[in-house]
């Protein structure tokens, strides 16, 4: 498998299982057995209490990229004999009021983003004053510690946006459009701070309605109409991506479009040269890892990071890579 071109400090974190066998021979082997018949059939692989852990995010309807951060904490859930709950809430009070939801039902475990952390600074520290363990995942770093979280699991979006500045250095691009799609969101500021931290051009942050994708196509159609010297568009998340595509053909544009994660639309973009490269954080292995990590803490008071985040990205992922990972974009696990 090719290499993939990472950054300096990301923790590259495997999958975890903890083996839970008897202590003499028989009844190891029995239980041993007992296991690996359930994986097969798609069941536990663990003989630990059914505890439910439940995920909150800000993910708005229909983001795929939520999918595939499901798509991990599932499998993981399975195999921890996990009662796995999801909701959601774009908006960052409702998303509060979840987490506060889960907490009066005294779930064993909670796991929550924190795109918009003043607004859940509340409702988690309730969690934890409960005697719920948190981790925060994808989106809080800053903040997830001081929070009173475990852990964080997720990508550095200020390295994110530095690797993509250097990439940008790189193909020798001078002006950088940095599209932000969700009002608010700190990562996605962090992101396009990170561009400008490394990249030797020029970075201009444009700031459309993500929830309206004809709005997002004549804001971006209309700057590069307007600006015949972009020549690098980075996109905040794969969907929009695409429409980048649509509003530099509508503009007679030459802008290469870059965007931040990666799914099956994205890697085929890789493929074909429609897309310059993408900026995987890896959301199955966040979903993976905070349901596996809440497990072992619950199980044996198991935490990793040493109060740091555990990263999972950035990759810059690019057209020599896509062919190998579009398998697994069609099977939603990146």
């Amino acid at each position: 498998m090719a290499r993939f071109r990472t950054w300096t400090g990301i923790a590259v974190v495997g999958a975890l299982c903890a083996s839970l066998a008897a202590c003499s021979d028989t009844g190891g082997k029995r239980a041993e057995d007992a296991r690996k018949a359930a994986a097969a059939e798609g069941g536990a692989t663990v003989n630990t209490p059914r505890w439910t852990f439940a995920m909150i995010t800000h993910s708005g309807d229909g983001d795929t990229f939520w999918d595939i951060v499901q798509s991990g904490a599932k499998e993981a859930a399975t195999k921890d004999n996990i009662n796995f709950l999801y909701s959601h809430d774009d908006e960052a009070q409702q998303q509060a009021q979840l987490v506060d939801a889960a907490v009066d039902k005294k779930v064993d475990g909670i796991i929550v983003t924190l795109a918009k952390p003043d607004a859940m600074k509340a409702a988690v520290a309730r969690a934890v004053k409960a005697g719920i363990p948190v981790i925060t995942v994808n989106s809080g770093s800053a903040q997830s510690k001081e929070f009173g979280a475990l852990t964080h699991i997720g990508q550095d979006e200020t390295i994110a946006g530095q690797a993509v500045g250097e990439e940008l250095n790189g193909r020798g691009k001078k002006r950088a459009l940095c599209v932000l799609h969700e009002q608010g969101n700190v990562g996605h500021e962090q992101r396009c701070d990170g561009v400008e931290e490394t990249f030797e051009g020029t970075v201009e942050r444009l700031h459309v309605n993500g929830t309206s994708m004809p709005d997002v196509q004549s804001a971006i159609e209309a700057k590069l109409q307007a600006d015949k010297s972009v020549d690098a568009v980075v996109t905040l998340g794969a969907p929009y991506a695409d429409t980048a595509v649509k509003a530099k053909r509508g503009a007679g544009s030459n802008a290469e479009i870059d965007t931040f994660d990666l799914n099956a639309k994205v890697a085929a973009g890789l493929k074909d040269g429609t897309l310059g490269f993408a900026v995987d954080q890896q959301p199955y292995l966040q979903g993976y890892e905070a349901v596996d990590l809440l497990w072992l803490y619950r199980y044996n008071a198991d935490a990793l990071g040493g109060g740091k985040p555990v990263l999972t990205g950035p990759q810059i992922i690019t057209e020599e890579q896509a062919a190998e990972l579009e398998e697994y974009t069609k099977r939603g696990t990146r």
